[in-house]
């Protein structure tokens, strides 16, 4: 009986020890998973299937998931070029040039804020050099101008006027640097990491760090090798909030400066090209990145293999308000309508974008009256268009009946799409007869980028006619389509990868449209 129950021990303990070792392999994998659920290594074994399920687990970090509910941020191209005229200098200008005797930057970030621009981003130094704080790494700033007597500080006044206003503060610092001696030197990635260090610790939370991959030769006639990783790194450690874009891990360029994203635009797309030897490979989520990421399509199911890595990157659309990204006088009259500013809206928060606007201060320290107006004018169109949802007291007609979520105006709640018979479909009852042309549709992101290809439908004429249609939806999707006039409307989603959490439907009607 003693040994029975010896026996009966030993199989309990081993048992014990199993279901512990059990226990602590998910512990370790759920712990991993956590880490990296924005970043994902995967490798050529993974079926697609498994490349799918990886993808639409993929969510955004909290700094990504901040960014993209700004939708929009404002770009403050100013310097040294506002006063010569020039779109890029040379590093060689002389700062008494530089005396902007009416600058207020409360006045930019109110024009800002009253456009809805939820942050703004500071041009603290371009290609030129040329620095917008009295830096302890270069003469080559406004400590050596006349404005203030050599005592002003663009970077601070812009900094505190954020913060007064509620609004996010970013910096724009040039890697590439025309005008310092070390460029193109090791001791150059010293002398940035400095700049970094006054920028980030002197001016209070900074919400976006903003690089372009922009390289050029200095002084020595050499380009520099960027030591990004370091960079980052530093950021990561004096800011850590701060999201780092565009030649960053956090957030990418679009590929073009018109103000218009992807029609089909994933934010999960794949990091890196293997057996493409002078692309590299990411196996780090601090990488720089690495590939062509300007294709028109960058993370569809079959690009999902073309990668070392799947990763939450997102797109950030960059436009500037004028022709030229610093202020021409000559270009007072070329500001970009109201209602220009208005189908870039669409086609860049709208396609699951955030739109970066420049708007560059004239000669005197002020955003000029042309580009206020065309502002104004801008918010006033969105405004009148996104007024009343048109489905809000709308009924539930078909399978699906929870549609409360999709109605409540918080992109934290969603209906969770079952993709089984018909609980793809939500059929709405509008009550009465109403007009529409505007579709707007939003994704529950913390969930996952999942809807692949949708359609919007309207009854008329004993059946159900198509109104429009898309493929991607992501944080936002917007559609402006032909006016109809219809009572009851259904909206499927004819693809996805695993359930799709839709958390926002609207439906609205554009007076002013054309479409139609």
């Amino acid at each position: 009986m003693m040994e029975l129950n010896r026996n009966c021990k030993n199989i309990l303990y081993k048992r014990l020890h199993k279901l512990l070792l059990g226990l602590a392999f998910t512990s370790i994998t759920l712990t991993c998973y956590s880490q990296h659920k924005n970043f994902v290594v995967i490798n050529s074994a993974m079926s697609e299937k498994e490349l799918v399920e990886i993808a639409a687990n993929i969510v955004p970090s909290p700094q990504q998931l901040r960014w993209q509910r700004l939708e929009l941020t404002g770009f403050i191209h100013f310097g040294i070029n506002t006063f010569t005229g020039r779109e890029w200098g040379n590093g060689k200008e002389d700062p008494k040039i530089f005396n902007p005797k009416e600058l207020d930057a409360r006045q930019w970030v109110k024009v800002c804020k009253e456009a809805c621009i939820k942050q703004v981003i500071l041009t603290a130094k371009h290609h030129d050099g040329f620095c917008l704080w009295p830096t302890k790494t270069t003469e080559h700033s406004v400590k050596n101008s006349p404005w203030k007597n050599g005592k002003g500080d663009v970077v601070k006044e812009v900094a505190d006027a954020c913060r007064e206003m509620g609004v996010g503060f970013g910096v724009y610092l040039s890697p590439w640097d025309m005008n310092n001696a070390s460029y193109g030197t090791e001791a150059y990635n010293d002398f940035f990491i400095n700049q970094l260090t006054e920028l980030l610790t002197q001016y209070g939370k900074v919400d976006e760090v903003w690089f372009d991959g922009a390289n050029g030769e200095g002084p020595n006639g050499k380009k520099q090798v960027y030591d990004f990783e370091r960079w980052y790194a530093h950021i990561r450690k004096l800011q850590p909030q701060a999201v780092i874009a565009v030649s960053g891990p956090d957030v990418r360029w679009v590929g073009t400066e018109t103000g218009h994203g992807r029609e089909e635009e994933w934010s999960v797309v794949p990091m890196g090209k293997k057996n493409v030897s002078t692309a590299g490979s990411q196996t780090k989520a601090d990488e720089a990145p690495a590939g062509d990421m300007t294709g028109q399509v960058l993370g569809s199911r079959d690009q999902l293999k073309d990668g070392d890595a799947l990763k939450w990157y997102p797109a950030e659309t960059d436009v500037s308000i004028r022709p030229g990204w610093f202020y021409h006088e000559s270009e007072d009259k070329k500001v970009k309508t109201p209602e220009y500013l208005k189908e870039i809206y669409f086609n860049s928060v709208g396609r699951n974008g955030v739109l970066l606007l420049n708007i560059p201060p004239d000669k005197r320290g002020l955003l000029s009256d042309f580009d206020v107006s065309a502002l104004k004018g801008w918010r006033e169109k969105l405004d009148a268009i996104f007024a009343v949802n048109l489905l809000k007291e709308a009924k539930a007609i078909g399978a699906v009946k929870k549609i409360k979520p999709l109605l409540d105006d918080n992109d934290a709640t969603h209906y969770l799409f079952p993709m089984k018979g018909n609980k793809n479909t939500v059929e709405m009852d509008l009550n009465e007869e109403k007009t529409f042309n505007v579709l707007l549709l939003q994704e529950n992101i913390t969930i996952g980028q999942r809807v692949e290809k949708f359609v919007l439908e309207y009854w008329g004429n004993n059946q159900w006619i198509k109104a429009t249609e898309g493929t991607t939806i992501g944080f936002k999707r917007l559609l402006e389509f032909p006016t109809i006039t219809a009572s009851k409307v259904r909206f499927r989603i004819v693809s996805s990868r695993l359930k799709p959490a839709l958390s926002e439907i609207g439906l609205y009607f554009n007076k002013e449209s054309k479409k139609g």
